[in-house]
């Protein structure tokens, strides 16, 4: 039992960090170039982990494979988001809000039961809807070019991920991830028809890998606080 809460917990702590509003920016950035990037990463965060969940834990073959689609998309994603973020020195958050752990929570509860495959279809529908959301009004507000061109390259892969969950029903992946547009120069945060460039694509696995276990030790500290009390 344990060794179950520690997972989920330590899952609750990655999964649902896309969902919800970003954090409060400072005055001299700009808001919402700079919300888009911290927002962007903590969706890719959340399709990260709740991917893997997915491919692990789920009855259904396809929403395996549907969880191993995000894991795989979201990764070289995320991956072309920080090394944006990093070229403009944006601090991206490194948990997620109560509120978006406490969404997540109701879906890892599932595990193992028979509605778990319903329910986890449910929440990427409504959480892929909100990124569309947010991708637009990026592409639509955005003052730098650089931070749009991103949005505008990730836009495909997401409309292309709520297709496949869109009405809590699964429907199995493209056997090839639609093509996205390419961002231009000036730090190349597009993907190309593989998914990213090669500088950003060979570490993306490892990234993917860091920022996972980082959760769950923060979760399972989080855990044995709580145990001892």
């Amino acid at each position: 039992m344990r060794t179950h809460r520690w997972a989920a917990t330590a899952l609750t702590c990655l999964t649902l960090s896309g969902i919800g509003a970003a954090p409060a920016l400072a005055a001299d950035q700009p808001p919402v170039d700079y919300a888009f990037l911290r927002a962007a990463h903590q969706g890719h965060l959340t399709e990260m982990a709740a991917g893997e969940h997915a491919r692990k834990n789920a009855t259904a073959a396809c929403v395996k494979n549907v969880g191993a689609a995000l894991v795989r998309d979201h990764t070289k994603l995320d991956a072309a988001a920080r090394a944006l973020a990093d070229k403009l020195g944006v601090d991206l958050p490194a948990a997620p809000t109560p509120e978006q752990q406490k969404l997540i929570a109701a879906v890892l509860a599932a595990a193992g039961a028979d509605s778990y495959d319903a329910n986890w279809l449910k929440a990427m529908a409504a959480a892929h809807t909100k990124t569309l959301g947010m991708i637009d009004h990026q592409l639509a507000n955005g003052k730098d070019a650089e931070v749009k061109a991103a949005a505008k390259a990730a836009r495909p892969v997401v409309a292309h991920h709520l297709s496949m969950v869109s009405g809590g029903t699964c429907h199995e992946p493209a056997a090839a991830v639609p093509k996205t547009v390419h961002a231009g120069n000036g730090g190349q945060v597009a993907l190309a028809d593989e998914g990213v460039p090669a500088f950003v694509a060979v570490p993306a696995m490892a990234i993917g890998g860091v920022l996972v276990a980082g959760g769950a030790f923060w979760a399972a500290n989080r855990i044995r606080r709580n145990d001892l009390r």
